[in-house]
């Protein structure tokens, strides 16, 4: 069973003994706990989607008081992972679905997580079957499809990728690569940024960028943001780069 009830009486053999066999989430919550009774259906939901591979135990503190007074119980929803009879994870407060899958995640990855890591084109297909649209899967799809030569394909898919600066930056570089030639340099630019040197790639695109006007100066803003998302914020290029960026565009 994926989700139990447990209480004072039994939590050391389902939760602190199972622990041993597979993780063991527990949800400390009360039925006048409104964040509690938002959170429950998120857990459960969690907790079913990886089919027994984790156990789900929630207990009511009201009616366990010495369970919650042994954990350090002070505000609720509280939720902890053992694991071999210790804690392993834990956060206080009603989370979102998102924050509550990668929780899970961290103990046993979902069957979408696995095929995310797989990252073939089978598996982003399999994920994209069950959730059309799922970011990271169509963006991992679209740079598979465009690296193939399927530009046209690369970008069916980076569409439903909304919100990723990633994908909104390939797209905007399969469209600068498609145009007319107004900008010479970006090819030399993307083949620096593919050969492993961002600081020339980002250099002639940030120069392109100062000059551009239209669409192409938005096209370019695209894909320099992707480029410095992909790097990250601690990046020694990243605070030059966004400098450079801010400049060119105001």
């Amino acid at each position: 069973m994926t989700v139990i009830d447990v209480n004072e009486a039994d939590f050391d053999t389902e939760v602190v003994q199972r622990s041993a066999e597979l993780p063991v989430v527990v949800d400390f919550w009360a039925p006048w706990c409104g964040p509690c009774r938002q959170l429950g259906p998120v857990l459960e939901k969690a907790a079913g989607a990886r089919e027994g591979a984790v156990v789900l135990a929630k207990i009511d503190t009201d009616e366990n008081p010495s369970i919650a007074q042994r954990f350090g119980i002070q505000g609720i929803p509280a939720v902890k992972a053992f694991r071999d009879g210790e804690v392993v994870a834990e956060f206080v407060g009603a989370q979102g679905p998102s924050q509550v899958e990668a929780f899970f995640d961290g103990l046993v990855p979902s069957e979408t997580q696995l095929l995310l890591e797989a990252g073939d084109e089978a598996s982003l297909r399999k994920v994209i079957e069950k959730e059309p649209a799922n970011v990271a899967a169509n963006f991992a799809l679209g740079r598979l499809l465009y690296r193939s030569g399927d530009a046209d394909g690369a970008l069916d898919r980076l569409r439903d990728a909304a919100g990723s600066f990633g994908a909104d930056g390939l797209a905007a570089r399969i469209e600068l690569e498609r145009s007319n030639g107004e900008h010479p340099r970006i090819p030399d630019a993307f083949g620096k940024l593919d050969a492993g040197d961002p600081e020339g790639g980002l250099d002639i695109l940030l120069d392109e960028l100062a000059a551009a006007e239209g669409d192409n100066k938005e096209r370019l803003r695209k894909v320099i943001v992707g480029v410095l998302d992909e790097l990250g914020v601690e990046h020694p290029l990243a605070r030059e780069s966004r400098r450079r960026l801010a400049q060119a565009l105001y």
